[in-house]
């Protein structure tokens, strides 16, 4: 057991020695815990210290590398001054070389566009005076041709009012003729508008008789009634033998349009048949002015052979064409027609030669 006496209030107590280790262990501690502070404290010192002495240090030394780059700098600025200088004087010879040379393009271009103005002025004026001599001359021409259709519209109006005035006395001729014949027309019978369509058919013949048809032609008036009816008009035609080529009946139709009973040309099949063959000619041909309104009849030739064998049923305007058409058609068959009638001849010849011979010998048989 130690004895300790304390240092404050001078008592003495007494510790065992685990107590007195620990007493011991707390002292040194401190101690220690003092000393290490303050060593950290000279630690902090001296590093304060060599912080300071190297930013020092660093900053002469900055301040020195600052001063060396300033030179440097201040020497790439002189020189780079110099060779911007250069530069800009030799841009500024080359721009003031381009320019002069431009203001010369320039100056060449403005001479070649006041020239161009100038001969473009010159071309305009030539041309507007070009247009304006032509426009004189239309306007003289307009003038002139103005004053022609002026002289012509005199002409053709005073032409057309003598024409028209010549117009206007023919359509009253026309009218009063037109209102006699209707006048004639009504006054006139059935039979004597049939004999105004025979003497309009023979009329149109004799037109073309002395140009069309040969001299053997013969075209008259049926006037033979002896079977008790006979046609309007027959066509003959022979050739200079004899021979007959064509042969046509003709029976000419109308009727007043006053009649009450309208006849029909089917009406005139029969009759005019009979009087073909006991004529004996080879066509018959019935023109007629009967049922103005069909189309069948008003569509030209009309063939009723179908009826009536050779038979045909024309209007007054095809009376001319349907004895041209059966005339042309009778011509390519003449050959045949000339070769029969030879043959015909041969054979009268041999029965007349054999009549002969049969007289001679009776008459010689007599004398004997």
């Amino acid at each position: 057991m130690n004895e300790i006496i304390c240092p404050s209030c001078k008592k003495a107590f007494k510790v065992d020695e685990a107590g007195f280790a620990d007493i011991l262990k707390q002292v040194r501690d401190h101690q220690f815990e003092e000393e290490l502070q303050a060593r950290l404290n000279l630690a902090e010192r001296e590093k304060e210290s060599a912080v300071q002495l190297a930013e020092a240090k660093l900053k002469n030394a900055i301040q020195e590398e600052l001063a060396k780059k300033d030179g440097i700098i201040s020497a790439l600025e002189a020189k780079n001054k110099l060779v911007l200088a250069e530069q800009i004087a030799l841009k500024e010879k080359e721009l003031t070389s381009q320019l002069t040379k431009k203001e010369a393009e320039i100056a060449e271009m403005k001479a070649k566009m006041q020239q161009s103005v100038l001969e473009q002025q010159i071309t305009v004026s030539n041309a507007v005076q070009k247009i304006e001599k032509e426009r004189d001359e239309l306007a003289n021409n307009l003038k002139s041709k103005d004053l022609e259709k002026e002289l012509l519209e005199k002409s053709l109006i005073e032409k057309f009012s003598a024409q028209l005035k010549t117009k206007e006395e023919i359509i009253k001729i026309k009218d009063e003729e037109l209102a006699f014949r209707i006048d004639m027309k009504k006054k006139l019978s059935t039979k004597m508008i049939g004999e105004t369509l025979e003497i309009h058919c023979e009329n149109e013949f004799n037109k073309l008789r002395a140009t069309a048809f040969p001299k053997n032609v013969y075209f008259e008036k049926d006037n033979d009634a002896r079977s008790g009816s006979k046609g309007d008009y027959i066509y003959r035609e022979s050739d200079d033998e004899g021979n007959e080529i064509i042969s046509i009946m003709f029976e000419m139709k109308n009727e007043n349009d006053e009649t009450a009973t309208k006849k029909r040309n089917e009406d005139f099949f029969k009759e005019l048949d009979k009087d073909r063959n006991e004529k004996k000619c080879e066509y018959a041909v019935l023109v007629s002015l009967l049922e103005s309104d069909s189309e069948f009849y008003n569509s030209g030739i009309v063939d009723v052979s179908y009826k009536f064998d050779k038979m045909y049923v024309v209007r007054p305007q095809f009376f001319i064409p349907i004895i041209t058409l059966l005339r042309n058609a009778a011509m390519n068959s003449m050959q045949y027609k000339k070769q029969l009638a030879f043959e015909r001849r041969q054979n009268i010849d041999i029965t007349d030669f054999e009549e002969n011979i049969t007289k001679f010998k009776e008459s010689f048989a007599k004398k004997l």
